[in-house]
């Protein structure tokens, strides 16, 4: 468990946190591509680390991430008009570029030089795998672009989608690292799953952790005894900081596929889960593929509402069907990304921790919790957090049957490296 203290200090994420200052070390998440899909199309309103923002694409296909108030009288920018390489003030026409330079300013004299002395807020922004990425550190500071596989992947092998959720980021961040749920959250004994490793969790529910601590983060392993076959069931993890997950998954159809998550805090009580698939191999992502993983998760385009939040949510108890649950979905809800949402949501904004009782099964929440206070401390001494660079990070997870008895650290060793 954590101290009422340490709670605090690695949840809140506003401006003038120690966490929130942490994370604006990293390259953060800002919003989908596809949200502002044409040059000089709409702003988009964005809220990140408690900090509000417009999005918008200029006319030469930059993405801008400015303040979301004009430096003027505090307008909002959203109502601006995205024109000729700038967004434009409505209230008094002012018009800034994406660097926060103001170029125009139609309410002072011709001659005047005012606009020069002005500049709005803004981060510098970078497209990387359909994702807006933003940096709101010092600039001085600033790491290379995150590298992750994913990132990296040739066009057409990788997907990213993002989803609302009403709480806190860590402990849906917690959710993902944890190993042990996905055998009783995720079992649905009312129907026949097509992929086995969802078998082998249901059969063997309490998995042995192993985790080894590496200089971006860390990997862990999920091991579960298969006594009938005399076999491991063995899921590698990795975990980059401060909030990626990567983890292995058999796949639709027999494409083998990477999946995981990145947990972007919108604020103390909000997050975006940005929800990633990468192929695994030569075989590239098809329409019917994504739409058919998006589905399974319970976020395919008939799941969510607009601003990306679920159909199936907190105000309507995520449409729980208890004659499903009594038939064998654990929880009576569809969509594995639902089900997270109903228990992590369901915790409260922010849960205490001081509350918890962990178990063997929780080893890798508690290296995520240790890795982020030490990071907040490295950060408040004036020093840097674990893994800002991640440009080339060469992992992937990965998952495997073994003999009783063989080591997955040397078994696993080439699955364990980044193909892409």
């Amino acid at each position: 468990m954590l101290s009422r203290e340490e709670n605090e200090l690695v949840t809140r994420v506003g401006p003038g946190t120690a966490m929130g200052a942490t994370l604006r070390r990293y390259w953060l998440p800002a919003l989908l591509s596809e949200e502002v899909p044409t040059p000089d199309c709409a702003p988009v309103r964005v809220r990140l680390v408690g900090e509000d923002l417009i999005a918008f694409r200029d006319s030469g296909g930059r993405v801008g991430l400015l303040g979301a108030y004009c430096p003027h009288r505090r307008a909002p920018l959203f109502f601006g008009r995205n024109e000729e390489h700038g967004l434009r003030c409505m209230y008094h026409g002012w018009k800034f570029d994406v660097a926060g330079a103001c170029v125009d300013m139609p309410s002072e004299p011709e001659e005047s030089t005012f606009r020069y002395r002005v500049r709005q807020t803004a981060y510098p922004c970078e497209e990387r795998g359909g994702i807006v990425w933003a940096y709101l550190g010092p600039p001085a500071q600033r790491p290379p672009l995150p590298g992750l596989e994913w990132l990296r992947a040739p066009a057409g092998y990788a997907h990213a989608s993002k989803t609302f959720e009403e709480c806190n980021w860590l402990q849906a961040l917690e959710g993902g690292v944890d190993s042990s749920h996905s055998s009783f959250l995720h079992h649905d004994r009312s129907r026949v799953r097509p992929q086995a490793t969802l078998g082998y969790r249901g059969r063997a529910g309490a998995p042995r952790l192993e985790v080894q601590t590496t200089d971006y983060g860390f990997t862990y392993a999920s091991i579960r005894h298969l006594k009938e076959e005399r076999q491991n069931y063995v899921r590698v993890y990795q975990f980059v900081m401060p909030f990626y997950q990567l983890r292995a998954f058999e796949g639709y159809h027999g494409q083998p596929l990477l999946q995981g998550h990145v947990w972007a805090p919108v604020d103390d009580e909000h997050t975006y889960v940005y929800n990633w698939i990468c192929a695994a191999d030569d075989a590239p992502l098809s329409p019917e593929l994504v739409l058919e993983v998006e589905t399974e998760a319970g976020r395919g385009p008939d799941d969510l509402l607009p601003g990306y939040r679920l159909k199936r949510n907190k105000s309507n108890d995520y449409l729980i069907d208890r004659a499903l649950q009594r038939a064998g979905n654990s929880i009576g809800v569809r969509g594995v990304n639902t089900q997270d949402f109903a228990v992590q949501e369901g915790m409260g904004p922010i849960v205490d921790r001081s509350e918890e009782h962990l178990g063997s099964s929780d080893l890798a929440i508690i290296a995520t919790r240790r890795l982020l206070l030490q990071a907040v401390r490295a950060v408040a001494a004036g020093g840097d957090p674990p893994g800002l660079d991640t440009s080339d990070l060469r992992v992937r997870p990965a998952e495997m049957l073994l003999p009783e008895g063989v080591s997955w650290t040397e078994a696993m060793q080439e699955a364990l490296v980044a193909r892409w």
